[in-house]
């Protein structure tokens, strides 16, 4: 008796609510073998791989640069032994489509063995029918869609096809100029319109930044903070490190926050907790997620259990998980499991800003610049290292007194850095 076995969208991340199909990495009629990769998926938070969880011969049923919900079927895997699987395969396929195909036959005369496939409309907006992948690569590439040949199912444009463009294409002018109308168009004072696609990532960024804004009640609190120990202990690593001639990692400053966060957070569970439906949540783990600017997105890749890892575990992990995000090649289950965030703008100059929570997480923490300012030190202005850091807190699960002790702690543990290392 032959089986096939269906090969449905995956959910590869909490947040994840549909996938689009990037690259077939099996052909049509392929045997895969479980646990091979068969085809790679683009989520709201990263690109991965999806190994099969079957033997089977391959049986496309999504085209690349589809997009769907999770569950949806992108595949079949029919019966390896012998010749029966590919049969079976056939037989599913075909009842799966008996519909679509007397339909087809009865209205157009085409043959069941070989039926039309329709051309499909172009999009909403008038534009060529391109998967989203193949128009924002050619937007990148500066390929004309108009002028591209799609080879995907009725002509679409697919990711290949714009590949292929950009190695002949003359380069795109510069300044393109609209075409000729016979009116002004509505909006010309702001001179030429450019539409840019949200990307996946981009999409889940604006739906929970909105989520939170629209159901978090949050309060902000400063605190600045004496970093002169901090920068003085991560000079001493670096000058152990060359001494010893080793190709030992560095903690940056952002590690040492990340470090006293999770510190602090043992010490204020709520802090590492979050407001659910009337009820808190506490949990055992300390996961500090800390932002990362990649591509026109922000990736919140996660170091786990923060609070056992050394200084230098941290750091050399932080380290792995950003050249990750910005090569893209994260994982969603590197991206999942946060409690806390840590985002950090001090590398661009910034002196002090306001992040927004991502729920349901209890808080985030917003770092500026380490600076050198004038203090007054036991009665004397001098020049020291200093940084402002604000704190945003739901309300729901954290009150003033709460945000408050939480970053002393974190002061404390960064101006006594040594603590750190312990």
């Amino acid at each position: 008796m032959t089986t096939v076995a269906d090969v449905v969208m995956p959910r590869l991340s909490d947040s994840m609510e549909e996938g689009t199909i990037l690259h077939w990495l099996k052909a049509e009629g392929d045997r895969v073998r479980r646990g091979e990769e068969i085809v790679e998926i683009e989520t709201d938070k990263a690109t991965m791989t999806y190994a099969a969880d079957a033997d089977g011969v391959l049986a496309i049923v999504a085209s690349e640069g589809d997009t769907l919900p999770i569950g949806a079927v992108i595949a079949h895997l029919g019966d390896t032994a012998g010749n029966g699987g590919g049969e079976a395969l056939a037989s599913t396929r075909a009842e799966e489509g008996a519909v679509t195909l007397a339909v087809s036959a009865s209205a157009a005369k085409t043959p069941r063995s070989s039926p039309a496939q329709p051309s499909p409309p172009p999009d909403r907006d008038g534009r060529k029918h391109a998967s989203p992948v193949a128009r924002r690569m050619a937007a990148d590439l500066g390929v004309e869609l108009a002028d591209v040949e799609g080879s995907g199912p009725g002509g679409r444009v697919v990711k290949a096809d714009v590949e292929a463009a950009s190695q002949t294409a003359a380069p795109a002018p510069t300044a393109p100029t609209a075409p000729p109308t016979a009116e002004p168009a509505p909006g010309t004072a702001k001179g030429a319109v450019r539409i840019e696609e949200l990307s996946r990532t981009q999409q889940t960024i604006a739906r929970r930044m909105a989520e939170s804004r629209a159901t978090v009640p949050d309060f902000l609190v400063n605190v600045e903070i004496d970093m002169e120990g901090a920068v003085e202990l991560r000079s001493r690593w670096r000058a152990a490190a060359e001494l010893l001639g080793e190709d030992r990692i560095v903690p940056s400053l952002n590690d040492m926050v990340v470090k006293a966060c999770a510190l602090a957070l043992r010490d204020f569970p709520r802090a590492n907790g979050a407001y659910r439906d009337g009820h808190f949540e506490l949990y055992e783990r300390v996961n500090v997620g800390v932002a990362v600017a990649a591509e026109d997105a922000l990736v919140v890749p996660v170091i786990v259990d923060a609070d056992a890892r050394s200084l230098e575990q941290i750091a050399r992990e932080a380290a792995e998980l950003a050249e990750r995000v910005r090569a893209r090649t994260i994982t969603p289950p590197e991206l999942a499991g946060a409690t806390f965030t840590v985002s950090n703008l001090g590398m661009l100059g910034v002196h002090s800003f306001t992040a927004v929570i991502n729920p349901p997480q209890a808080a985030i923490l917003a770092v500026g610049a380490v600076e050198q300012r004038a203090v007054v030190r036991d009665g004397e202005l001098v020049s020291r290292h200093v940084v402002t850091m604000t704190l945003a807190c739901d309300h729901r699960i954290l009150y003033g007194a709460d945000g408050a002790r939480f970053l002393g702690r974190v002061r404390e543990l960064l101006e006594a850095p040594l603590a750190l290392t312990l």
